[in-house]
């Protein structure tokens, strides 16, 4: 029968939440309670009648708690056939008694690691024999039921009422997958510490960091956070996972006051809209909007509304269903603006009560307010899925400052032009490739992206600024004048000629072609200033 009576629970939790509630209740249903060190004491402080591991062992929990459960006792309780004669005999003769139910959560490990604990606390914090308990019920799973998340107390009790004291082969088949995706998780974690663990806590020091960037075999962990509607299409199934660390900021912990869920493509240009929007943080105002992963206009001022009306003037056509971010708190007269065009998504550190009030009239719009924005200047990976494998590169993290900046045409730049420059360059790095941004006086004129080269890229923004002169009645596009930056280096010198004809006045990018040369020429021949940074952005 796929039914088994719980008559015996096993109890070791770090996790204290929801322990006592279910103790009582297992209790009032006959079960007997056996535990360890501090969860023992939880239950008892809760009136509860609880026997010590140690007292089914003979042995005292010992060496700091570190040996407690790693006994025949304990194991062959779990291990052990029910229907198997000789386990059954085994157990008779060395008085083993069969262990029914087993509650585990295990040492906050990754907890310990994101609040930079000391190696030696962290090394402390690698649990041992929660995880064999939880391997060995997982297991036997046919006669054991394991339980490694409080949340799910409640659904074993409704289980117990609904089989009289007795759990499912269903249920306790998926708390056994569940159980082995949370020791596979835990052990991702332990190994990434050693493997990837910052320069103070790394076991080998940070020599190691330098020596061994990628791993022989890279542990990937992440719990699933939602179910989306569709993907990418609606013919495509997606869910949303999220790392198991401590302190993860970004879309996925933003918190959503309104609107609709968020699909696939809603999660993935938030990100992007985000992302852009971080590299302003403790900066003048600045508005992101965001289309398929591209910004159409990014801009910079004095107040957000100012911002918002400089970014949306960009590309006021593509900014229609875009996703809008921004970097300081969302205020009323900014709400009001973003509402008088249909907007997807709108993420902000923080938002007024009033934005929120002005908000609420547009019940489809979808709002986050995220919190600290994300570092982004942080470490990590990037990956890509590929037929047969997985591309995996480190964060695009790097950074230029004016100091890096080399200038290499007959005319430098003004201050106002290098201005330009660096929040040219700053929006470039999130336009995918090929990526050309003209910008003025703190906001984009134009932006080409995605395109297979360069110098359509630079077309292509240089045409969306003449549409959007035409749109607001301006005498001239906002490229005359106007600083551009290529994610790249210019192969050729038409990519420049065709943003010298824009009317742009300085150039940033990254330099090292063998056409350099001619490339300055052709600058200088064009009166322009440009400057190399001597780094690419290149984003496919």
């Amino acid at each position: 029968m796929s039914e088994k009576a719980i008559t015996r629970a096993l109890l070791s939790v770090s996790d204290k939440a929801g322990l006592a509630e279910l103790g009582a209740a297992l209790a009032a249903r006959g079960v007997e309670l056996v535990s360890t060190g501090g969860t023992a004491k939880a239950l008892r402080d809760a009136g509860l009648t609880v026997k010590d591991v140690s007292d089914l062992t003979g042995f005292p929990e010992m060496m700091d708690g570190r040996v407690k459960t790693l006994h025949p006792t304990v194991h062959g309780g779990l291990l052990a056939l029910r229907d198997n004669p000789e386990h059954v005999a085994a157990m008779e003769a060395h008085g083993i008694g069969a262990i029914d139910l087993v509650v585990v959560n295990l040492y906050p490990f990754e907890a310990t690691v994101a609040k930079g604990a000391s190696r030696e606390e962290i090394i402390e914090n690698i649990d041992i024999g929660g995880p064999s308990m939880v391997r060995s019920a997982a297991k036997n799973h046919g006669f054991v039921t394991i339980l490694t998340d409080p949340a799910d107390y409640p659904a074993l009790l409704e289980e117990l009422d609904a089989h009289d004291g007795a759990t499912s082969l269903a249920f306790r088949i998926r708390m056994a997958g569940k159980a082995y995706a949370r020791t596979a998780s835990y052990d991702a974690a332990i190994a990434n510490w050693f493997a990837f663990g910052d320069a103070f806590s790394h076991p080998l020091g940070a020599e190691a960091l330098h020596a061994t960037p990628f791993v022989e075999t890279m542990p990937l962990a992440f719990k699933r956070a939602d179910v989306l509607r569709y993907g990418e299409n609606p013919h495509q199934a997606a869910a949303i996972y999220v790392p198991q660390v401590v302190g993860a900021r970004g879309v996925p912990q933003a918190t959503q006051l309104q609107g609709k869920e968020l699909s696939y493509n809603n999660l993935n240009d938030a990100d992007a809209a985000l992302e852009l929007a971080a590299e302003f943080a403790g900066q003048a105002p600045a508005v992101v909007i965001v289309k398929h992963a591209n910004p159409c206009g990014v801009a910079q001022s004095g107040s957000l509304l100012d911002a918002w009306e400089a970014a949306l003037a960009c590309d006021s056509v593509s900014a229609f269903g875009g996703i809008v971010a921004v970097n300081t708190e969302l205020d009323a007269a900014t709400a009001e603006a973003i509402s008088a065009i249909f907007t997807e998504v709108v993420i902000a550190p923080s938002v007024s009560a009033e934005a929120r009030e002005i908000f609420a009239k547009k019940k489809n719009l979808r709002l986050l307010e995220c919190g600290a924005l994300p570092n982004p200047r942080r470490g990590g990976f990037a990956m890509k899925t590929i037929a047969g494998g997985m591309l995996i590169q480190s964060r695009d993290a790097g950074a230029v400052s004016l100091d890096d900046l080399k200038v290499v045409t007959k005319r430098a730049p003004t201050d106002q032009e290098l201005k330009d420059c660096l929040f040219a360059w700053t929006v470039a790095r999130h336009v995918k490739s090929n990526a050309i941004v003209y910008a003025k006086d703190g906001a984009t004129a134009g932006i080409g992206a995605g395109q297979m080269n360069r110098r359509d890229s630079a077309r292509i923004a240089a045409i969306k600024a003449r549409e959007a002169a035409e749109t607001h009645g301006w005498d001239a596009p906002r490229t005359v004048g106007s600083a551009v930056a290529s994610d790249a280096f210019f192969p050729f010198a038409d990519g420049l000629i065709s943003a010298a004809e824009a009317g742009a006045t300085a150039v940033i990018q990254p330099g090292g072609s063998i056409r350099d040369d001619e490339v300055i020429a052709a600058a200088d021949a064009a009166g322009l200033a440009m400057v190399f940074t001597g780094m690419r952005h290149f984003r496919h």
